[in-house]
Formats: structure tokens, C-alpha cells, sequence
């Protein structure tokens, strides 16, 4: 069973940052493409960002230039830093495994991540 455990989320003012990090315990996450996502109460899940096992990233329009995505294959996680934050960018953020561009075939359980104005 794949199981992607994110943590880092929590409350901060905007124009903030903060770090959120994807834990894939037990797999080889230099053979793995892996995202991130956003979902907002009646909204679709959208893409934030993506990274190929070979190191390609993809990242959604509205976050571009504000949010890095990035993994170290050696402690099996991969990051999402995120930067001038918005209260727009408020949402539960999913960590997911799957296939280039968008990985969606495994989630993780969610993290809150809640940006104040």
C-alpha cells in the first residue's frame, strides 16, 4: 500500500511562507513523479505543482513564481515551498504520486495550510 504523509501546514499571514513536506516512507522516490494539489470547499482539487522523476517541474498558474517544488531523494520527501502567500492559496494541500504532468494515482491524507489578510 503507497502511503504519502504530508505535514507542515498550519496558520500565517500573508505575504508569508511556509514549508510543506511529503514523507514516501518505504519507496524509491528518485523512480517516482510526485505533486502537489489544492482543494477549496465546493471546488475541484487543482494542480499546484509537479515534479518528474527526472527532475521537471510543472506548477499551476496562479502559484507560478511564488512556490518551488522540489524532492531529496535521499530522506524519500519532496517539498513544496511556498512564498508570498495569499488568502486565496487557504486550502487543504494533497501530496500525490502518479504519472507526468499530473500525478494523481495516490494521495496523501491533507494538510491545512490557512492564510490570513
Amino acid at each position: 500500500q503507497v502511503q504519502l504523509v504530508e505535514s507542515g501546514g498550519g496558520l500565517v499571514q500573508a505575504g508569508g511562507s511556509l514549508r510543506l513536506s511529503c514523507a514516501v516512507p518505504g519507496r524509491r522516490l528518485s523512480l517516482r513523479t510526485m505533486g502537489w494539489y489544492r482543494q477549496t470547499p465546493g471546488k475541484q482539487r487543482e494542480l499546484v505543482a509537479a515534479i518528474s522523476y527526472g527532475g521537471s517541474t510543472n506548477y499551476g498558474d496562479s502559484v507560478k513564481g511564488r512556490f518551488t517544488i522540489s524532492r531529496d531523494n535521499a530522506k524519500n520527501t519532496v517539498y513544496l515551498q511556498m512564498s508570498s502567500l495569499k488568502p486565496e492559496d487557504t486550502a487543504v494541500y494533497y501530496c500525490a504520486e502518479g504519472t507526468w504532468p499530473k500525478p494523481d494515482d495516490y494521495w496523501g491524507q491533507g494538510t491545512q495550510v490557512t492564510v490570513s489578510s
